[in-house]
């Protein structure tokens, strides 16, 4: 870099490319290539540069093998580096000088982020599972509320992730003086993201919505609707002011060829006809298929484990779709109808178990992700109810629910859900949304509530695709608390819905459209041959949903085991447990608390280390509570300890 900050990268190149020139594409993240992603990247890149792509893929400043530290998400360092990496990518005799950038979570994230920077050499971009709004649908806020399941473990996991220490075998005898001063100087990411709790200019830095206008260059935004980043699809396509193209599947948050739930997709395909079209000038088709092509999944019955999700290929010339009507029903004290009612006053004290069952605000396609029966659920809330369908219905975009409430507290949120209720009664989840309703005007200007007062406010659910079909039947569930997703209000909510006029489920109803079942089908998953690796120990879950009767405490306790394994051409040895516990207390909101331990090791041959992370996070009345122990040991020998405590006010939340 221009500040004499090295980066580290692999590249593969097409064997002729010095003397036949190709474009080039990039993925440019923290998550350590030479180890955690390794095998990962051995999959997907050479197969790009097997059709005739040069490939780069980057540790950012301050990961894995590069030099420095990594700060925060984001920053414009960061993005600063990338107009850099490009401009060095392009100039390599090996490169035609047209760039792409490809991305996944965080990649994804920054293909957004440096296209808004205008670079030359950036022609298009493939957005995978990112979000153009960091404050809306990222790891910290949904809704103005705190995302308990996510906002430390995020920050904890990344606290370990940082504190790895770059390999001695590309980095020579400074790995260690590179280590240390990681462990000891690289930020708690915590302390800003909660410090920060409206979606002030911290937020809106990286956020693409604030100017979708700046990205001139092609985007391919993907994602499936078991992902948490997911509204970001329609969003881009109805925003964006160049070429755009949305595909979103039944899948988690993963690449759409390994997706889960299934089907896969042949998307390393799909992804060379993109590149084809806008970095060697070839008329794949893809830019003649339609905008958006999205997989209208169907009823299943619910489970905390989904391999498959039945369901069929969609699309929508155009985005908002024409073809998109909304359908309304009103909540009654009898259920929802399609004439308002009576208004009639309903009253809940909101439980501290309402959203024990509710799988993860992110599911990895893992077993216990996934939300389960949501009856349980639907009775620890106010739910409203529809009449059997007599005819099938398909939905697709975002549900609205507006709701006229009150509360009987300055602070208070609402947890919403749209659920399909089978005739055996099982509830199976929809989409779901959550409003801190001191943000119900203004995420960056939350006013308190004033006990009693009506407020009408609207509740976006997630975007999603759903066939409903006859006999099911509607359900909405609203409730003032919903742990772990949310983190509760400082005191016990009573929460008022005035059913009646006031009161609606907004549905977006699509009409099929006969061109579906002429959509070209997808190619079956391709691949490269992805790194051997010998497995010493499997991955494993074990997931505990646990109430004790007598003191009221409702805790979950996660325990996810990557395993232990050797990448055999560079001897490479990982092993990573985490343990999540959540707890809470009924009755008793100040009880909340999250505690993840990361447990982290790294070595070859002689050399060993190991990064541990013990983080909590507390609320009182006032403030946040977090602290976190990080260690790190060379073989047995533990060569660093560090333990912090942060008290951060609370803002409205």
């Amino acid at each position: 870099m221009s500040d004499g900050c090295r980066l580290a990268a692999t590249i593969w190149l097409p064997e002729d490319a010095e003397d036949d020139p190709v474009p080039a594409i990039l993925e440019y993240i923290p998550y350590r290539k030479n180890d955690v992603t390794a095998v990962r990247d051995s999959a997907i890149h050479p197969y790009f540069a097997g059709h005739g792509y040069g490939v780069v893929r980057v540790d950012l400043r301050g990961s894995g093998d590069s030099e420095e530290l990594l700060m925060d998400e984001y920053l414009p360092q960061e993005q600063d580096d990338a107009l850099e990496v490009l401009s060095w990518i392009a100039a390599r005799p090996w490169c035609t000088g047209a760039v792409g950038m490809i991305g996944i979570s965080w990649g994804g994230f920054n293909a957004l982020q440096v296209g808004a920077r205008q670079p030359p050499e950036l022609k298009a971009v493939i957005t995978t599972c990112s979000t153009d709004d960091r404050y809306a649908d990222d790891v910290h806020y949904m809704g103005g509320c705190v995302l308990a399941l996510e906002m430390l473990p995020w920050a904890s996991y990344m606290l370990a992730f940082n504190g790895l220490p770059p390999d001695p075998a590309n980095v020579g005898e400074r790995w260690r003086e590179i280590w240390l001063k990681r462990l000891r100087d690289t930020p708690e990411y915590i302390n800003p993201w909660l410090t920060h709790q409206r979606r002030d200019a911290y937020w809106k830095h990286g956020s693409v919505c604030e100017d979708y206008s700046a990205i001139t260059c092609a985007v391919y935004a993907v994602g499936g609707w078991a992902d948490g980043y997911t509204n970001a699809i329609p969003r881009l396509l109805a925003g964006l002011p160049g070429p755009r193209k949305g595909l979103i599947g039944p899948w988690s948050h993963m690449w759409p060829q390994d997706g889960c739930p299934g089907p896969t997709i042949g998307f390393l395909q799909e992804c060379l006809r993109w590149w084809d079209y806008w970095l060697k000038g070839i008329d794949t088709g893809v830019m003649d298929e339609p905008m958006l092509r999205a997989w209208m999944q169907e009823s299943v019955p619910p489970s905390v484990d989904c391999a498959e999700r039945p369901g069929r290929w969609v699309a929508e010339p155009s985005w908002p779709s024409p073809n998109i009507r909304s359908q309304t029903y009103y909540l009654s004290n009898k259920g929802l109808d399609v004439e308002p009612a009576a208004e009639a006053r309903l009253d809940i004290e909101g439980s501290m178990a309402a959203g024990l069952n509710s799988g993860i605000w992110c599911p990895y396609g893992v077993a216990g992700d996934f939300a389960g029966d949501q009856r349980a659920e639907d009775g620890l809330g106010l739910g409203f109810t529809s009449a059997p369908l007599h005819e099938p219905v398909e939905i697709l975009g975002f549900p609205e629910v507006i709701l006229t409430v009150s509360v009987n507290r300055p602070q208070a949120l609402l947890a919403v859900r749209l659920c399909d209720v089978s005739p055996t009664g099982a509830s199976l989840l929809v989409s779901r949304g959550l409003l801190n309703l001191t943000h119900r005007d203004s995420h960056e200007c939350p006013e308190p509530l004033e006990p009693g007062k009506q407020y009408t406010v609207t509740v976006r659910l997630n975007a999603i695709a759903h066939a409903l079909p006859a006999g099911h039947r509607w359900r909405v569930a609203v409730s003032p608390t919903y742990w772990p997703h949310a983190w509760p209000s400082p005191e016990p909510v009573t929460l008022s819905v005035f059913a009646g006029q006031g009161s609606r489920l907004v549905l977006p109803v699509r009409i099929p459209r006969d061109d579906d079942g002429r959509l070209r089908p997808f190619d079956p998953p391709e691949s490269s041959a992805p790194l051997e690796t010998d497995v010493a120990r499997p991955a494993s879950v074990d997931w505990k949903v646990q109430h004790d009767v007598i003191e009221g405490l409702h805790q979950i306790v996660v325990t996810r085991d990557s395993g232990a394994s050797r990448i055999v051409a560079s001897g490479i040895e990982q092993d990573k447990v985490i343990k999540e516990t959540y707890s809470i207390v009924e009755n008793d909101p100040l009880s909340a608390s999250v505690r993840y331990e990361v447990r982290r090791k790294l070595g070859r041959d002689d050399w060993r280390t190991e990064v541990r992370t013990n983080s909590t996070m507390t609320a009182n009345v006032e403030s946040f509570i977090v602290t976190n122990v990080l260690e790190a040991f060379e073989g047995s020998t533990r060569v660093f300890t560090k333990t912090s405590t942060h008290v951060i006010p609370r803002d409205l939340v």
